[in-house]
């Protein structure tokens, strides 16, 4: 913090930007070896600093119900040795990738005799603003260090002495494997006019990836004067088809919600055809009341059970992030699929279906970043679809799109390889 006392915000975040583009460079040209050797000695470090790391998120958790964090909120803080262990097996799994960085691929011959290529390179300098959970500090520099790229990380302040004491982990196993530890910089400053700076330099920083409430990504989308890979809700939908499996639609609805309520990936909204409505929503509603879910639904669902209180046109937009959950009937493969274009969010959205068509159909037609078939919109998450740990989930259309993970954080050059070729 002694460097943010002594110079202004603005000064502050030009130095971190200076370093960050100076450090890209470096680890652009870094080989995968040293690349994994910096992972591998993160986790060491985590390791051997696990007592330190639980007491600094102790001390988080402690000032943010202090100061009234809610229990999605607090949820999200905390940094349990089981998802300290996730922490680090995402370490590994990103150490045991491919690395991307110096692929050629579409190499072919030109009628001129010029071979014509493309080569995956790092994009540069990524700036990642977050909130609330910390494991999300070391997620986003494995990813960024794999694929060459040095990175701006800016936390919540509710989570200041977590990634303070992760970032310590994060230098010294860029240092132990000969990297610059500027590659990966977590800022010293909670000030929101750091962010304000961040998303404004496009001299040092290339994309922008923000993770947190739609508040914060709607600033940082209306702010940015660099590109930002974003989704702004997850306002998630599971619809169980006339011709569901009863047990795998029990599964899944109850999962898709109950499994943690405070993420993005949860399900808001669920839709169940009116052949199988009150066959599957008696023992679902049974289930979720004795969660303690609250249940919103439209008046066919609240026609079956008693207890389900009123939707209104705002629950089909909303994302709870809570143990509240919306309900409708439909009377259509095509109702669900509308309602989802008019109240989604892009996110991920599934289907429980034994028909083949109707799936195919529901895959085809649903434009949203994940689309599932028989299984919880709870496994849109970049570890679960093997690719180690992700950066943020997208739901942009250009370049990136659904959780982030190495290629998300590359671009392509075109190569050309010649022989002392000229164009006539």
């Amino acid at each position: 913090m002694t460097d943010v006392q002594q110079a202004s915000i603005k000064d502050y975040m030009q130095a971190l930007g200076q370093a960050a583009r100076a450090a890209s460079r470096r680890m652009a040209a870094a080989d995968t070896n040293t690349k994994n050797l910096a992972l591998l000695q993160t986790i060491t470090a985590i390791e051997a600093s696990r007592d330190q790391l639980l007491e600094a998120n102790h001390r988080d958790l402690e000032a943010g119900r202090q100061k009234g964090l809610d229990a999605a909120m607090l949820d999200r803080l905390e940094l349990t040795p089981k998802r300290l262990d996730g922490v680090i097996e995402g370490l590994r799994q990103v150490a045991a990738l491919a690395d991307p960085i110096g692929e050629i691929t579409d190499l072919r011959y030109m009628p001129s005799g010029i071979q014509v290529g493309r080569m995956r390179v790092p994009l540069g300098v990524v700036g990642i603003i977050y909130e609330s959970r910390p494991n999300v500090t070391v997620e986003a520099a494995s990813l960024c260090l794999k694929a060459g790229n040095a990175t701006l990380l800016r936390g919540g302040s509710e989570a200041l002495h977590s990634n303070q004491a992760l970032a310590a982990c994060i230098a010294s196993g860029l240092k132990a494997a000969g990297l610059p530890e500027t590659a990966v910089q977590v800022l010293a400053t909670t000030d929101r006019a750091a962010v304000g700076e961040m998303v404004a330099m496009p001299q040092y920083v290339d994309v922008i990836i923000p993770r947190g409430g739609k508040g914060l990504i709607e600033r940082i989308s209306r702010e940015a004067r660099v590109p930002v890979i974003k989704h702004l809700d997850g306002v998630c939908h599971v619809y169980i088809d006339a011709e569901a499996d009863f047990d795998k639609a029990q599964r899944v609805a109850m999962n898709a919600k109950t499994h943690r309520y405070g993420v993005c990936n949860a399900m808001e909204t669920l839709l169940v055809h009116f052949n199988v409505a009150e066959k599957m929503l008696l023992p679902l509603l049974e289930q979720l009341q004795a969660r303690g879910v609250e249940v919103r639904g439209c008046a066919r669902t609240r026609a079956i059970k008693s207890g389900v209180l009123q939707a209104t046109e705002a629950d089909w937009y909303a994302e709870y992030l809570a143990p509240i959950l919306a309900i409708r009937v439909v009377d259509s493969l095509d109702e669900a699929i509308d309602h989802i274009t008019r109240y989604g969010s892009q996110h991920t959205d599934a289907i429980v279906t034994e028909n083949y068509t109707t799936a195919r159909r529901f895959l085809r037609e649903v434009d949203s970043s994940s689309v599932m078939v028989n299984a919880s919109t709870r496994f849109a998450d970049g570890f679960e679809y093997g690719l180690g740990a992700e950066i943020g989930i997208s739901t942009d259309k250009f370049h990136a799109r659904g959780p982030v993970g190495l290629e998300g954080l590359t671009s392509q050059k075109y190569v050309v390889l010649g022989d002392g070729h000229v164009r006539r």
